[in-house]
């Protein structure tokens, strides 16, 4: 009797739990949701020419990266030292989670074009700065390339309100903060 009870108690807990959680799949991405949050190891997607390709894998219930698809390897402002910058290649670049896709997305979603540019049929790139820190929260934001027309303050507006998903850079095996350059396109739409 004491079995069959605890055997239909495990089997009610299993349903239920099952109910809690579900495989989410989408064209970026792919892995479990637990009470509407993302949990265990997740895998990011990007559109390349033949379909698309894995760029990261993250684990949501430890909160580290597993894999990443490397890319262009550049110099990045770096902090070595506490108030200490400088130009330096790191061993992992900051990483937005889910890949540069979300980021894109988070942009385009958010952006307004300023209405005074549009008018005056201004375009170009803003290109804005700010710092990543150990713990992947970004601050600091500047303008470095300025296009005018309101433009510039749009930009600097969206970048402050993306969300803080940023993964750290880590050199020699540790986190480190980096100065980040995000360039922001306004253009024109055609007919």
């Amino acid at each position: 009797m004491k079995y069959h009870l605890l055997f239909s108690v495990a089997l009610v807990f299993t349903a239920a739990s099952g109910w809690a959680q579900r495989i989410r799949t989408t064209e970026w991405e792919s892995g479990m949701l637990e009470k509407g949050k993302k949990s265990g190891v997740w895998e990011y997607y990007a559109p390349t020419r033949d379909g698309k390709v894995m760029v990261q894998k993250y684990d949501h219930s430890t909160n580290k990266l597993l894999f990443y698809r490397p890319i262009e390897d550049i110099e990045y402002n770096v902090e070595l030292q506490l108030g200490q910058w400088s130009r330096n290649h790191v061993d992992q670049p900051p990483l937005y989670l889910g890949g540069e896709q979300p980021l894109a997305l988070f942009l385009a979603g958010n952006l307004i074009y300023p209405v005074r540019a549009q008018e005056a049929k201004m375009q170009g790139k803003v290109l804005v700065s700010f710092a990543i820190d150990t713990l992947g929260h970004a601050s600091n934001h500047k303008i470095v390339l300025r296009v005018g027309g309101g433009c510039d303050e749009e930009a600097l507006r969206v970048c402050r309100n993306i969300p803080n998903q940023w993964i750290p850079a880590r050199k020699d095996g540790r986190a480190v903060a980096v100065q980040y350059e995000l360039p922001v396109v306004f253009r024109m739409p055609t007919n």
